[in-house]
């Protein structure tokens, strides 16, 4: 009996062993024949993914890219996926063939609770899915509301120079990123909901309780899934990223439920209306009561779930990293600060009118988001097969746009590493147009541009501004010869590995 056993093991395993080595065979066959892009030669079983490393992918890939080219296929276990580092190759993408190449590939861990089935980042470009632009597009994005809802930023940005001041008066270093996290967090839910996040006595424990949910979400988000790469054993969900990210989704929604129910109770009341995002949904939920709308509750707190994980920390972070260019740049930082000298005067506080006249920090912004893209990679999904640059992308492949890559390609731009603001100084190239050569996109492209741009550009302008006209900003002594780190540390946003610490001190004490 156990000769018998021992045999039947053998024969197992090389029976496991042919397959693999026969699948193998027939996915290099496969690929010559379909005449995918180039690159690396997968391993049995894994891939590519060890060719990828978790630090900081986007420079793996950049430097894959250097070898293979512009565009570089790659195995990510079973998933077939081509890697784009052009702006060429991108605007085919983003442009000529956004139609096929739009939709997302599939990640489990969004499948919590169902959320994905309301999800405006995860959903394929369909009719639900155009149903939740148009919405955004028209109601929650649009000009003429964030407009009426400027006063509340300048508040918001009131309220943040205010703390600044008071760290300020104690004349120590601190941690610069965290009062503009809250800053910019309380600017996102006061537009949508009317409460503040931040842990003051104003602030409301639903939203401190929606926001606490929403960064373990983030995490788990950006932690790598054995589920994503092999489909197969995706209902396993062998690292349980599935089964931890359900009660954060099934707490956001019970968050948002409250919050609907007492906007509701408000109506009720003849309080008056807030004009934030939340009365517009509502508004919008009461025209289309009828039978087979695409936008209802549900659809509702899937976009509200996703605006607040997209926007959880991409402005702060955006901000963050100009301040820390800026003070490693002395001479820009004093042409940024003269340019707002000469515009503002003695005003007392910026403006977002005042943005408009100052053409040198929008251009310091700029490359700040060239430098260092908040998402440094955008992903989508081939819904046709296409040809792109002469190649085949199949049908169902993974398209890894890796951003930070074309932003500092050397064909596109003089010393790409370089923090040269003065690039962006003749007006060409910007975040709201088509941007046809695809040399600036830090918030994507084409039918997946990011939702939130219009609100993002107003926060960033008008809190970078704030900071640097209200305050003299100097390094803490320690760091006064080496300057500020600026290594990264990867997660669904690039923020400083270091988190950056710095002295305010108001213009008068100086």
């Amino acid at each position: 009996m156990p000769s018998n056993m021992a045999s039947l093991l053998l024969a197992t395993v090389l029976s496991f062993g042919l397959i693999l080595i026969s699948t193998y065979a027939f996915q290099l066959i496969a690929a010559a024949r379909h005449r995918l892009p180039p690159g690396p030669l997968p391993l049995p079983v894994v891939g590519n993914l060890l060719a990828i490393g978790r630090g900081s992918p986007h420079r793996s890939l950049a430097r894959l890219a250097e070898r293979y080219g512009p565009m570089t296929s790659l195995r990510l276990g079973v998933v077939p996926a081509v890697v784009i580092s052009s702006a060429a190759a991108a605007r085919e993408v983003l442009q000529r063939h956004n139609a096929s190449l739009a939709d997302r590939p599939v990640i489990d861990a969004w499948h919590a609770n169902g959320h994905r089935a309301n999800s405006v980042i995860a959903l394929p470009p369909h009719a639900k899915w155009r149903a939740m632009r148009r919405l955004c597009a028209a109601e929650l994005f649009a000009p003429a509301r964030l407009d009426a809802l400027r006063p509340l930023r300048q508040r918001k940005v009131r309220e943040l120079l205010s703390h600044v001041s008071g760290k300020a008066a104690l004349g120590e270093p601190f941690a610069v990123r965290e009062p503009v996290f809250t800053a910019a967090m309380n600017i996102l839910s006061r537009t949508m909901f009317s409460v503040d996040l931040d842990s003051g006595p104003a602030s409301s424990s639903l939203g401190r309780g929606l926001s606490d949910a929403v960064k373990e979400a983030t995490i788990l988000a950006a932690t790598p899934n054995v589920s994503d790469f092999f489909p197969a054993i995706a209902a396993a969900d062998l690292q349980g990223l599935r089964r931890r990210m359900r009660p954060l989704v099934v707490d956001a929604h019970k968050i948002l439920d409250e919050l609907f129910a007492q906007r509701l109770l408000d109506r009720e009341a003849c309080e008056p209306p807030k004009n934030d995002m939340l009365d517009a949904v509502l508004d919008k939920e009461h025209e289309e009561q009828q039978e087979g709308s695409e936008i209802n509750r549900s659809t509702i707190k899937g976009l509200f779930t996703d605006m607040f994980v997209a926007g959880s920390d991409t402005s702060s972070t955006a901000i963050e990293w100009a301040m820390a260019s800026l003070l490693n740049s002395p001479q820009v930082m004093e042409k940024v600060k003269g340019e707002l000298r000469s515009v503002l005067g003695k005003k007392a506080q910026v403006e977002e009118s005042d943005i408009a006249q100052l053409p040198y920090l929008q251009a310091v912004v700029k490359e700040v988001l060239r430098l260092y893209p908040p998402v440094p990679m955008s992903f989508y999904r081939a819904e046709a097969t296409v040809q792109v640059q002469g190649y085949t992308i199949p049908q169902g492949t993974t398209i890894m746009l890796n951003i930070w890559a074309v932003h500092r390609n050397a064909d596109l731009w003089a010393d790409p590493e370089k923090f040269m603001p003065e690039r962006f100084m003749d007006g060409d190239i910007d975040f709201f147009s088509s941007n046809k050569e695809c040399k600036l996109i830090p918030f994507g492209g084409g039918r997946r541009v990011c939702l939130g741009l219009p609100l993002a550009y107003r926060t960033v302008h008008l809190i970078l501004a704030s900071l640097l006209h209200e305050f003299d900003w100097v390094l803490p002594e320690d760091a006064m010869g080496s300057g500020v780190d600026m290594t990264e540390k990867f997660g669904i946003v690039i923020s400083m590995a270091t988190p950056l610490k710095a002295i305010a001190k108001k213009k008068r004490d100086l």
